[in-house]
């Protein structure tokens, strides 16, 4: 029979997004779950099954027909052993994901970081295998990376490539060896802005960022609204999200003299049209003249989809 879908899971820090692929880039169908990590890894793992078996019963379709289910995950992933060693915004180290989720189905498993399917999405379906040298960067949760080199994705000698959030930095972004530096993602995520607003909304700052959470969780959208509205505290707090990126996109542009830079995720997709030129300003500052006049700074068109098209292309890599 032939292998005409593949099944793309993207696993974030708050959702699982499962979508059934054709083998001629069109997204069939679509399911989503929320991210529950307090059950532990078996629960997880169950939850991203059931979400597999109910595309493949709502669409009718077999198993003998689907040609892989390619699973990105945030965190340090060996694709050949399937072995998620750390991924901390999960909560998981050393845990063999294939293994435990090939138990389910008679359906090749591949395993890949989650942003490294991002990079293949946006490599392979946006840019067409255009970009040479190319660095993604999806600010959410955590900050991740993918790399692009020669137009091949970069996996580093043990799989830790692209791991950007983990950079230490100083305040302003530079790269910084001071005990008192922290990582990027502790600086400038989705989390880093929300818990700056929230220290200084606890000191007696004004804020309106709370008539936008419907009294959840301040996520990317709720950020948006109050950017949107004037609200100088998430603006500070966003700017210097902005300042900190594009400070050290510049620093790792005069290393690697990248073509492109694509950024992703959440935030960037809620309120990609404010950040970028902050985001640029601070690279124009940081990078050599010589390499930084050769860069493209954009955001993805491909949205949430990046990563599900990312699955269709593991699949060819790694099964043809």
């Amino acid at each position: 029979m032939k292998k005409e879908y593949v099944i793309t899971i993207d696993v974030g820090g708050t959702k699982i997004l499962s979508c059934l692929v054709s083998t001629d880039h069109e997204i069939l169908g679509r399911v989503k779950e929320i991210t529950d990590i307090s059950q532990g890894n078996d629960h997880l793992v169950k939850t991203i099954a059931g979400t597999i078996s109910k595309l493949l019963t709502e669409h009718n379709i077999k198993e003998e027909e689907v040609k892989a289910l390619s699973l990105g995950v945030p965190g340090t992933v060996n694709p050949e052993s399937g072995i998620l060693a750390d991924a901390p915004n999960l909560g998981i180290k050393d845990f063999n994901f294939k293994e435990a989720l090939q138990k389910y189905f008679n359906i090749p498993v591949l395993l890949e970081n989650d942003v490294n399917l991002w990079g293949l999405g946006i490599l392979h379906h946006e840019f067409r295998n255009k970009a040479k040298n190319m660095l993604v960067v999806c600010p959410g949760t955590g900050i991740g990376g993918a790399l692009v080199f020669d137009g091949k994705l970069y996996r580093g000698s043990s799989f830790y490539a692209g791991e950007i959030g983990h950079m230490l930095v100083d305040g302003k972004g530079k790269l910084s060896v001071s005990s008192k530096a922290k990582s990027f993602e502790d600086q400038a995520s989705r989390t880093a802005i929300v818990k700056g607003i929230q220290k200084d909304m606890k000191a007696g700052k004004k804020s309106n960022i709370l008539e936008f959470t419907k009294g959840k969780k301040i996520k990317s959208s709720a950020l948006a609204k109050a950017v949107a509205s004037g609200d100088k505290l998430v603006i500070k707090h966003v700017k210097r999200s902005c300042k900190i990126t594009g400070t050290l996109l510049g620093s790792l542009t005069t290393l690697l003299n990248v073509d492109t830079i694509v950024l992703g995720g959440g935030v960037i997709e809620a309120m990609g049209d404010f950040m970028l030129p902050e985001i640029q300003k601070a690279f124009d500052k940081a990078v050599l003249p010589e390499p930084g006049k050769e860069v493209k700074i954009v955001n993805t068109t491909l949205g949430d989809d990046a990563p599900i098209y990312g699955g269709l292309a593991l699949a060819e890599d790694f099964l043809g």
